[in-house]
């Protein structure tokens, strides 16, 4: 059957698909929409399969504190260009993720994806068809949640790093400026844990190796290998754990110092840091 404009424009206002894709599409599928629909979405598939191993380094985080500050999700959505990054449909699947995660609570990336939506299909089929319709591969990169007495945000202004930071023992101390600071500190430093006590154990056998490495290669005598690598351990642990880290904004104290100072027994519950790029 003979396609028309109007018909190519239906599709295309339907699926948000490009006029040639949706062209192409109905005339597969003989005019029938809901088969050409089919078409749409199994190219986005195919896409998706092609450019399974492409680098995503664009794209948004996003994050919310619950009304009553002691909830805070992160989510992390990536592309492959900075021109897609700013695609209003990017934008809004994103805001989409967001709004799906607040109002259902999904506690894992693979929960958040298999939420239906209106249609009745899900984020995942819908990240799968706008795949198809931009030609990149996108991903979820990462959603976590933080709970405490008090979570804190922060969102670094290129839109592609986003922290939560949440914390416990408060008191009637007003922490949420305290909180920024140290959310911005995890930013800028990167820390891999809290405390010592939390840094996975393969890192720290790695970093013991590259310390005996480093001193063997200075010449340092055998026997004496194991304990120069533990004096550079607790050098990692200073620079590589929050609460042991130098306050960006005053050196002359730690994150540790910083959180007593400001109230007694103030403790940080945990923290979240996502990157694009």
């Amino acid at each position: 059957m003979a396609i028309t404009a109007q018909d190519v424009n239906r599709l295309r206002q339907e699926t948000g698909a490009g006029m040639m894709d949706c062209k192409k599409a109905l005339t597969e599928a003989d005019g029938d929409f809901e088969k050409a629909k089919d078409i749409l979405r199994k190219q986005g598939q195919k896409i998706a399969n092609k450019r399974a191993d492409n680098t995503t380094s664009e794209g948004i985080v996003l994050t919310h504190v619950s009304p009553d500050g002691k909830t805070g999700r992160v989510v992390g959505f990536a592309c492959e260009t900075e021109p897609v990054s700013k695609v209003a449909d990017f934008q809004n699947l994103a805001m989409a993720l967001m709004d799906n995660a607040v109002a259902a609570k999904p506690a894992t990336k693979e929960e958040l994806l298999a939420l239906p939506q209106g249609d009745g299909r899900t984020l995942q089929e819908h990240i799968t068809d706008l795949i198809g319709k931009l030609g990149e591969k996108l991903d979820v990169t990462a959603y976590e949640v933080v709970t405490a007495e008090q979570v804190v945000a922060y969102n670094h202004s290129n839109g592609k790093l986003g922290v939560l930071v949440g914390l416990n023992n408060a008191g009637t101390t007003e922490v949420s400026e305290v909180g920024k600071d140290i959310a911005m500190q995890i930013a800028a430093m990167k820390p891999v844990a809290i405390d010592k006590d939390g840094v996975d154990s393969s890192i720290v056998e790695r970093e013991i190796e590259i310390g005996k490495d480093q001193a063997r290669a200075e010449g340092k005598p055998e026997a004496m290998l194991e304990k120069i690598a533990l004096g550079k351990l607790q050098k990692f642990y200073k620079d590589n754990t929050l609460l042991n880290q130098e306050f960006v904004k005053d050196s002359s104290v730690t994150i540790a110092q910083l959180l007593e100072k400001t109230s007694k027994g103030l403790t940080i519950a945990a923290f979240k840091r996502i990157a694009i790029g």
